[in-house]
């Protein structure tokens, strides 16, 4: 949804004036007529206008223009080849033995480890190199 709402929304044009510009993120190509269902939402923006509030939890947690919703996306993109890299190799090449998964220390630890960890990184907010300051 991060590269659909910085390529096709109109989200920078929302964020400037949210009262009375109405958040849009798909455009109904002119194809055997069906353009009739844009309509205006705003600041020099056709389209339909969007109720799932990705534009207020993007707000929210501080993405302010579509350079950092590209920088989201490309950023998620890579996580998630890493994260299918990770586990092809656990699967293949690093499988634990039986013995791993009947230790019960280790596997508290284990899942402690990834609970701190992420529950660190979500309290800590969003910390991106493409974040812009005027």
């Amino acid at each position: 949804m991060y590269f659909h709402g910085a390529r096709f929304s109109n989200y920078e044009a929302w964020l400037s004036d949210p009262t009375h510009i109405g958040p849009s993120a798909q455009v109904v190509w002119p194809i055997v007529g069906q353009e009739i269902l844009n309509g205006d939402v705003g600041g020099g923006f056709r389209g339909i206008q969007i109720t799932s509030g990705f534009f207020q939890i993007w707000r929210a947690s501080g993405i302010t223009s579509e350079l950092q919703l590209y920088c989201t996306a490309i950023g998620a993109l890579v996580f998630a080849a890493l994260m299918l890299f990770a586990g092809w190799f656990h699967y293949h090449k690093a499988a634990p033995k039986l013995a791993w998964f009947q230790d019960v220390e280790s596997m508290l630890n284990h899942h402690l480890a990834g609970l701190l960890g992420l529950g660190s990184l979500s309290w800590a907010g969003p910390s991106s190199p493409c974040i812009l300051t005027d």
